[in-house]
């Protein structure tokens, strides 16, 4: 993706209206990561699923501190696109192989070496694994917007690293001003 649309949505979290249809995405809070003429890509910040990084570690062969990972770390899922696919959002002390910056304080990196330091406790202060993706063609996620089905705010580190999951969605509505349980489920324009 190369391109920039006229309004980029790179660094912005997308909160889902309460009128959201598609159940992959009713209540979501997604990251923007990439946008541009051609499309974009976002993973959900706030869908943990059953699977704990303790265990993407031994399908991939690396070799952890035990008690390091035994609290039970979620992997999240990220989206309903290439779910065998895995990233990890983290803080910004290091760069990574394939690590891109996002806005100040978040990084998506989608290599093993990130992983592997995770593992050894030498990896970011702040992280989180998702497997699978959100992605939209050329000029959806704009209509998308326009149709109301999404609220647009800038991303905030700590709401993805220190609020806890469930409150995520609420969080980023907060910046706005915003109470989704006020609001209504029915779509319309004014």
């Amino acid at each position: 993706m190369s391109s920039t649309p006229s309004q980029s949505f790179k660094s912005h979290f997308l909160i889902a209206m309460p009128s959201m249809a598609d159940p992959s995405f009713t209540g979501a809070l997604t990251l923007i990561c990439e946008h541009s003429e051609e499309g974009a890509l976002g993973l959900v910040v706030n869908r943990p699923s059953t699977l704990l990084l303790s265990e993407i570690f031994q399908q991939m062969g690396i070799t952890t501190n035990e008690t390091l990972y035994t609290g039970g770390h979620s992997v999240y899922a990220g989206g309903p696109v290439s779910q065998e696919r895995g990233f990890v959002l983290h803080s910004c002390e290091s760069n990574w192989d394939n690590c891109m910056t996002i806005c100040s304080g978040i990084q998506l990196t989608t290599s093993n070496d990130i992983l592997s330091a995770m593992a050894e406790n030498r990896g970011p202060k702040q992280s989180m694994v998702a497997l699978g993706y959100a992605g939209w063609g050329a000029g959806q996620l704009e209509q998308e917007i326009a149709d109301n089905t999404w609220l647009t705010c800038q991303a905030d580190p700590s709401i993805i690293f220190e609020t806890p999951h469930h409150l995520r969605l609420n969080a980023a509505a907060k910046t706005l001003g915003v109470d989704l349980s006020l609001m209504s489920d029915q779509v319309g324009h004014a």
